[in-house]
């Protein structure tokens, strides 16, 4: 399977205005590896889990086989950038106590990349992954995106976004998995925010990229109309997660 390189194009906008998942995933994650010195986030994007596993471990290996991405990625003393797949794991990220896909699990080859974590994890190692689908503000704001996401750029959504809508219960998992606690992502953002957001999905560049026009100039009157006067409101996001050992 050949890399599905779906966000390069606005790597910039992606780590601007992707959401910021909770301080107490990682906590919670951490409190159930063996060790707290290595940790592998493969497909890191913009770096977002990494940076935030480096509260916890003393040194983590972030990686992504898109060069944008690990351009424009937050940087930090312990946590190491490397361009590569999630399939051919990094050499600095061999005895990992932690490794972890955040949002990025479903654009992986899982034939190949099960054999390589197996590989990667020390024994009693954990695996995590996890994401989230569509956001909750408001019912008027909520069905406008719907229409969005459906009836606009519905089809040109890339067919491995089946496993986000099914909370990755679409996809295998060859581990001993555990149950893990619910966990929520929260924003506060503007009209700017949510449309800056909409830019970012895929669909919405497969669009431009198929039709040569932008879909959102033509949705921004019904956001609008839907948002209000109000500068902020509240954003959420239920996580889903998948977490266990291997076998």
């Amino acid at each position: 399977m050949a890399f599905q390189d779906h966000f390069s194009a606005q790597a910039d906008a992606y780590a601007r205005f992707r959401p910021t998942y909770p301080d107490a995933l990682y906590a919670w994650l951490a409190s159930m590896t063996p060790a707290r010195e290595l940790a592998w986030d493969c497909g890191t994007g913009s770096g977002q889990a990494a940076v935030a596993l480096a509260a916890h471990f003393a040194q983590v290996i972030a990686s992504d086989p898109s060069r944008e991405q690990i351009a424009h990625a937050a940087a930090h003393a312990r946590v190491r950038y490397v361009v590569a797949s999630a399939e051919q794991p990094p050499a600095g990220a061999m005895g990992a106590d932690l490794v972890t896909a955040a949002q990025a699990l479903h654009w992986f080859d899982f034939a190949r990349f099960y054999p390589a974590l197996a590989r990667v994890l020390k024994p009693g190692g954990l695996f995590a992954a996890w994401g989230y689908g569509l956001m909750r503000i408001a019912p008027a704001v909520d069905a406008v995106v719907m229409h969005y996401y459906t009836d606009v750029v519905g089809a040109y959504w890339p067919p491995d976004r089946r496993h986000i809508e099914s909370g990755y219960r679409s996809i295998p998992f060859p581990l001993t998995e555990l149950t893990a606690p619910e966990f929520e992502m929260t924003a506060r953002w503007t009209l700017e925010d949510l449309v800056g957001y909409l830019d970012t999905w895929s669909a919405t560049r497969r669009y431009l990229q198929a039709r040569g026009e932008h879909p959102l100039p033509s949705l921004r009157p019904a956001l609008a109309e839907a948002w209000g006067s109000k500068p902020e409101r509240p954003v959420a996001w239920p996580l889903f997660l998948r977490v266990g050992r291997c076998v």
